[in-house]
């Protein structure tokens, strides 16, 4: 990574949904796991489906805190509607810690999420080389590389271990050696919607809030983002189409970065924000 004093502005990028659809991946890797782990509820194994998986990404952030969600029901945002799917259960592990094993406390099922993270994590190392970036990303990303006063970098809720096998198949060691700030999920302890992790991106460039644009893909992306005080930019995919996204405060969205976004798009000759972002292509309110 660059370090370079005395930005005036930062672009943050999301990861996964932004630099590339990856959704679908995480899910068949949850999906994977556990099966792996032969995982069962009253006699029916775990399996999330795109419509559930969807739900799940549009309300908590990062993978132990969704599974937690999924088997506990607690972790969501208090306005959070209960999906139909969310066990609030713990599953039996049939496969590989004796038969009908079932955790006895949080404790335990925590130990047990920490063990399907882990596994998932190599599930999705594995999908994830196959999959390409999403339209524009890279272009746009490689502009505010080379605007003078312009911090760029990625900001992440995935594990470090997951997250660093997509930025390098899609991004490249070479774009990102010139990244001025790189964050995973590891990094924070507080996942989002909570805004640490843009906290923490503002506060390592020297860079104001008010100075900073987001690009997420998520309504948890979104409400981070907010929550740090930055604009967002919504680049949204086929599971997260039908949000509201303008509702929730973001200050563009569209489908994606394809259709002639250039970075004075987004910031002026100068370095400053646009008062309207993305005004000619974006989604309209």
């Amino acid at each position: 990574m660059c370090a370079s004093p005395g930005f005036k502005a930062a672009l943050l990028f999301d990861c996964d949904g932004v630099l590339v659809e990856t959704e679908e991946l995480h899910r068949r890797a949850y999906n994977q796991a556990f099966d792996e782990f032969g995982l069962q509820i009253d006699g029916k194994p775990v399996v999330w489906s795109k419509e559930y998986y969807a739900h799940l990404a549009n309300t908590i952030g990062g993978g132990k805190p969704k599974m937690r969600y999924h088997f506990t029901g607690l972790g969501a945002p208090e306005s959070t509607v209960k999906h139909p799917d969310t066990v609030a259960s713990w599953p039996a592990v049939t496969k590989r810690q004796g038969e009908k094993a079932v955790p006895k406390d949080e404790a335990a099922g925590m130990l047990l999420i920490d063990e399907l993270q882990d596994f998932k994590t190599e599930c999705y190392k594995k999908l994830v080389t196959t999959a390409p970036p999403r339209p524009g990303i890279l272009e746009l990303m490689d502009a505010a590389i080379a605007m003078p006063g312009l911090a760029v970098g990625i900001c992440s809720a995935s594990t470090r271990g997951g997250f660093e096998k997509v930025v390098n198949s899609v991004v490249g060691r070479e774009r990102l050696a010139k990244l001025d700030v790189i964050i995973a999920g590891d990094d924070v302890s507080k996942k989002k919607p909570h805004p640490e992790i843009y906290n923490l991106a503002s506060s390592r460039l020297g860079v104001p809030k008010e100075a900073c644009i987001v690009v997420e893909d998520s309504i948890v992306g979104l409400r981070a983002a907010k929550a740090a005080g930055m604009r967002c930019v919504i680049t949204y995919t086929e599971e997260t189409a039908g949000n509201d996204f303008y509702a929730e405060g973001a200050d563009a969205a569209l489908l994606d970065l394809s259709s002639g976004v250039g970075i004075d798009a987004l910031f002026s000759p100068d370095v400053k924000l646009r008062p309207v972002l993305l005004e000619s292509v974006r989604d309209k309110p």
